[in-house]
């Protein structure tokens, strides 16, 4: 009998795919600490071995040195690349192996762009086949695993392994063309040799932050004031806000000692309130944001494993929409035994409310993020907080509306106009089930009834200005880039933290730097193409239609190294003009934002994150080296941003360490200080947490 290897994206999935397959329980393998699986499903011998993501990835066929335009690439393991890609090696290994004990091969990847990728490179340049059967899946559960295992598709998914391998290519050639353009140009313009970056998403998405902060930064507030009256109810002017200071004193000074205010009318007006839609990736990681702090980055991390735990469905989806063949009734069920979740579920079932509020996107591949009704063994706090609002806003999603009520009251104060609004939930419908993830607040007024008289304790003259627009937000600028269409459900998070990684922006409201700005207006002034929004918007609608069949990877991949010819040599014809400039920019922002705080020992100087080429390596040191020379090791693997905080045990400066696919985390530069201990040991418990 012909064995079966079935391929995964990743360890966990494959105890999974084993567990849920096996007649027995699965033998579980290990070489070179790689796991893998032997069983027999119905009798038949089955191999499950894994990936660890991308082990293949695009490299330049011969290298160039740092020369532009290059087109000359192929694909090649991902060790021989980048070091920090070594341990792929010995996945790919143990595949290998597994491959020469297989003749029939299955790929259970994820079912989107990366995943039937990652699954067809591993297919062809290991296994050396064109083709092999395909498993779709949304939950890692037993159930629809074995069933995604019955009904596999004879063949890969080749439309959707093209539209994946014609994106990895265009934004390899787009970042490898574009960022040597503009390394060079500062080197060749200035003789500094210093890396920088864009690509055929980056760019578009730097000028839209951009065009704010030059918006905020042009802003010019104008005064204005507001009537405002204090007693029993708070209420302000009718008119609102005044532009003119003698109009509204003259007012005040006629009302300032009044002390009673008349009804003059109530208004009530009651508005159903729908559910809100289950969850596509996006409104997962702007809800995420908004009712729990955490960024869209860390959000996706965060559902990526609880559906790797089988405790929710695939995160990267574009849909909100739960279709009728999931089973609604079953999830809720399973769901009630969870403690917290029992009487919501059962008042569900009980009324029989299993139909969802469905919206309008959709995706091929996956449906509405919603749980799977397995109960969870252990999570963190933020994987607690994660999958609680997955729940809760399924649960909304199939509750009856809500009932609001806004009342309005205008009161007159010696013939003065004055006004309040109130609204109050009558019936709380799917607030009930949405539980402290409500944003609605409920502004109760008093009873009230025309004609009657309240007090009022004072009325105060407001002087405020007008507010320039807010910068966005690592949820809003994800928010308005899909807006726009621009990147993918699962690469605008990203994008945004390699804006933040080339410090281009900085902080929680994405200013953006003074490089990031210049880099913006000199690339709109000499080779605006780099920045154009409809470009790269019409390439992601080429790529889209690779996926439906409509056209074909060859001639997508043809038209973008077109467009990128174009920008090339428009590029290298002002590339002396666009160096200097982003010399200028780069070395005025190093400077002003490397500073970590004052010298301890000098008093004078300030303390800089430096680098050294030679060890490779960051530090902290004095600026007023050689006669003071007070340095500080830092930690590798990490790149160090200022934070304009002190640690709380040596009031010494932290340092912020962003490591590549890791949370980020604050360091303090004092190599005495007591917190460096225990920070070892939480390093300690992670390594420990991520070898198991």
């Amino acid at each position: 009998m012909v064995t079966e290897l079935i391929i995964t994206e990743k360890p966990s999935q494959s105890l999974k795919i084993a567990e849920a397959l096996a007649d027995k329980k699965p033998s579980k393998k290990t070489e070179k600490g790689v796991v893998y699986y032997e069983l027999k499903h119905k009798g038949k011998d089955i191999l499950v071995g894994c990936a660890v993501g991308h082990i293949f990835n695009l490299k330049e066929k011969k290298s160039n040195g740092w020369t532009y335009p290059t087109y000359d690439y192929e694909w090649q393991p991902s060790y021989k690349i980048s070091k920090d890609s070594s341990y792929t090696k010995k996945y790919l290994d143990v595949l290998k192996k597994l491959s020469k004990l297989s003749g029939e091969f299955t790929v259970a990847c994820d079912y989107d762009l990366e995943g039937s990728l990652i699954g067809y490179n591993i297919i062809r340049f290991i296994c050396n086949k064109k083709d092999g059967r395909r498993m779709k899946f949304s939950t890692l559960t037993k159930d629809e695993l074995v069933n995604s295992y019955e009904k596999a598709l004879k063949h890969l998914d080749f439309p959707l392994i093209e539209s994946g391998e014609a994106r990895h290519m265009i934004d390899f050639l787009f970042g490898i063309n574009l960022s040597r353009a503009l390394t060079l140009s500062v080197k060749n313009a200035t003789k500094r040799f210093k890396i920088l970056s864009t690509g055929r998403v980056q760019g578009p998405s730097l000028k839209i932050l951009a065009e704010r902060e030059i918006e905020i930064n042009k802003f010019k507030s104008e005064p204005f004031w507001e009537l405002e009256s204090i007693g029993d109810i708070t209420s302000k002017h009718e008119k609102g806000m005044f532009w003119k200071e003698e109009e509204v004193k003259k007012i005040h000074n006629k009302i300032k000692k009044e002390k009673k205010a008349v009804v003059d009318s109530i208004k009530k007006s009651e508005f159903p309130q729908a559910p809100p839609f289950p969850f596509d990736l996006t409104s997962l990681q702007l809800e995420a944001y908004r009712s729990l702090r955490i960024n869209p980055k860390d959000t996706l991390e965060i559902a990526q494993e609880l559906y790797s735990a089988s405790y929710i469905s695939y995160p990267r989806t574009s849909s909100n929409q739960l279709p009728p063949s999931i089973n609604i009734k079953k999830i809720l069920t399973d769901l009630s035994k969870q403690k917290e979740y029992k009487e919501l579920c059962e008042e569900l079932l009980k009324e029989n409310k299993l139909t969802p509020n469905n919206g309008k996107k959709q995706d091929p591949a996956h449906p509405a993020i919603h749980p799977t009704g397995v109960m969870p063994k252990k999570l963190d706090d933020r994987q607690s907080k994660i999958y609680d609002l997955i729940v809760r806003r399924t649960l909304a999603s199939l509750a009856e509306p809500a009932k609001r009520e806004t009342q309005t009251v205008k009161l007159i104060i010696k013939n003065e106009p004055f006004i309040t609004k109130g609204t109050r939930t009558i019936e709380k419908g799917w607030h009930k089930f949405y539980g402290r993830h409500n944003p609605h607040k409920e502004e109760e007024l008093p009873k009230l009834t025309e004609k009657q008289e309240i007090k009022v304790k004072k009325i105060n003259l407001l002087a405020k200005e007008t507010q320039p627009p807010k910068r966005y937000t690592p949820a809003s600028i994800i928010k308005e880039l899909e807006k726009r269409e621009l990147g993918t459900k699962a690469t605008r998070s990203a994008i945004i933290e390699s804006l933040y990684n080339r410090n281009y922006v900085k902080d929680q409201s994405l200013e953006v730097t003074d490089l990031g700005l210049k880099t913006v207006e000199t690339l709109d002034k000499y080779c605006p193409e780099i920045l154009d929004e409809k470009m790269t918007r019409d390439l992601e609608e080429d790529m889209e239609e690779i996926r439906e069949g409509k056209e074909t990877k060859e001639k997508v991949i043809d038209r973008a190294k077109r467009d990128l010819d174009k920008i090339l040599k428009h590029f290298k014809e002002n590339e002396i003009k666009i160096g200097k400039e982003l010399s200028v920019a780069n070395q005025e922002t190093l400077e002003k934002e490397s500073i970590v705080g004052k010298c301890p020992e000098c008093k004078k100087n300030d303390l800089r994150i430096m680098y050294s080429r030679r060890f490779k390596s960051y530090f902290v040191a004095c600026s007023g080296y050689p006669k003071c020379k007070t340095t500080f090791s830092l930690p590798n693997y990490a790149l160090p941003k200022p934070t304009d905080k002190l640690c709380e045990e040596c009031k010494s400066p932290l340092v912020l360490m962003i490591r590549k696919g890791k949370r980020p985390y604050e360091y303090c530069i004092n190599k005495q200080c007591p917190k460096k201990e225990e920070w070892l040991k939480q390093q300690q418990k992670i390594i420990k947490k991520k070898s198991k």
